[in-house]
């Protein structure tokens, strides 16, 4: 159960109802993780906007859901590793191991992806303060010396999803509800 209200369009407060309009608009549901931020209007905000900004950089969409599901795995957040799994099987179209192994937090099969997410929890584990053979060993693996910083932008938008999941305790949505998970399980 939630500890703040899961809004809806009609019960969000004013200034949250344009972004709770146009998540539902784009996902064809409203995700609990919108419902719960719509409670604090400038933290969803914020969120959708460095989710744009986010799109921007210079990280393709594959790329960028081995950093969200590496963050959200190493948050212990399940919604967002529920949500980010539905996206890299859809969209990006991850083979099961790839996804399975980010989950877990293992040895993922393709070696640049590998390298991205041994980054990314260098990251997040050292704080951005991240040792030299971790940095030499990203950019080893084809990375640009500037994606570095689109990776701390990644892990960013991840740490205020992810809190903010673990702190509401967001439930997973039915839509999702096939890609659970729990620290732990792949």
């Amino acid at each position: 159960m939630s500890r703040f209200p899961l809004n809806t369009a009609d019960t969000a407060p004013e200034a949250s109802r344009p972004f709770v309009a146009r998540a539902i608009a784009s996902n064809g549901y409203l995700p609990n993780l919108i419902a719960a931020l719509s409670n604090a209007p400038a933290a969803l905000e914020a969120y959708l906007t460095l989710s744009e900004i986010n799109g921007r950089g210079s990280l393709t969409l594959a790329e960028r859901e081995v950093v969200q599901i590496t963050a959200a795995a190493t948050h212990g957040c399940g919604f967002c590793v529920a949500g980010h799994t539905a996206v890299a099987l859809k969209k990006v179209k991850f083979d099961a191991d790839t996804v399975g192994a980010l989950r877990a937090q293992t040895t993922v099969p393709d070696a640049r992806l590998e390298a991205l997410a041994a980054f990314t929890r260098a990251v997040i584990r050292d704080r951005g303060a991240v040792p030299q053979a971790d940095f030499d060993a990203f950019v080893a693996a084809g990375f640009e010396v500037a994606q570095a910083l689109d990776v701390v932008l990644g892990v960013a938008l991840a740490t205020l999803c992810n809190f903010g999941n673990n702190l509401s305790q967001t439930p997973l949505n039915p839509e999702l509800e096939s890609y659970r998970w729990t620290r732990g399980a792949a």
